[in-house]
């Protein structure tokens, strides 16, 4: 089933919307979701609280990727989870060694005026991320977007892990530089 048909089920509030979206893109949603929180269950919770995000959302957004509607939706749910976990105990993870390298270079979300430029912060990330080459913007993508490990990133893409670190610490500073280029205060 095409994306089209699938949001075309949400718009007439066919329950099969449901079905045929976690068929498709549910080993997509739960990997995002894992890899940020590294739980069967909270990750499957997640992709339930995706499948029920969409359906509130659909009417009236109409997206215009719906892996991208859903990864988006899967990863703030995943998240919000983490953020809660982690309230409950505070320990190491992955996730929070990814966030802890992104800190130097991205703006906290904290204030008013941060959340309502938080779109024009993403249309600016994007810009970067296109600008990059392939293999760069895959390794960046790889650690900040499926929160991937060193290790298994040097795997994909045959290489060493400090090359990884390297390629990954040349590319926070050029993000950090653009940002400041675009006017985004640090």
């Amino acid at each position: 089933m095409t994306d089209a048909e699938i949001i075309d089920l949400f718009w007439n509030r066919d329950q099969a919307a449901i079905s045929q979206t976690s068929k498709q893109y549910g080993n997509y949603c739960y990997a995002i979701a894992n890899g940020i929180l590294n739980n069967r269950e909270d990750s499957e919770e997640c992709l339930n609280d995706t499948w029920h995000r969409a359906w509130e959302a659909m009417p009236p957004q109409r997206p215009n990727k719906l892996a991208l509607f859903l990864g988006k939706i899967t990863r703030n749910l995943a998240f919000d989870k983490y953020k809660m976990n982690r309230a409950k105990k505070r320990g190491g993870s992955e996730f929070a060694l990814v966030l802890d390298e992104l800190d130097e270079c991205i703006p906290s979300q904290n204030t008013v005026e941060q959340t309502i430029e938080a779109e024009e912060l993403e249309q600016i990330i994007n810009q970067f991320l296109h600008s990059l080459p392939e293999r760069e913007c895959n390794i960046f993508l790889l650690r900040y977007w499926h929160n991937k490990p060193l290790a298994e990133i040097a795997s994909r893409i045959r290489a060493k892990e400090n090359n990884v670190k390297a390629s990954l610490f040349r590319t926070r500073q050029k993000l950090k530089a653009h940002l400041e280029k675009e006017g985004v205060t640090l």
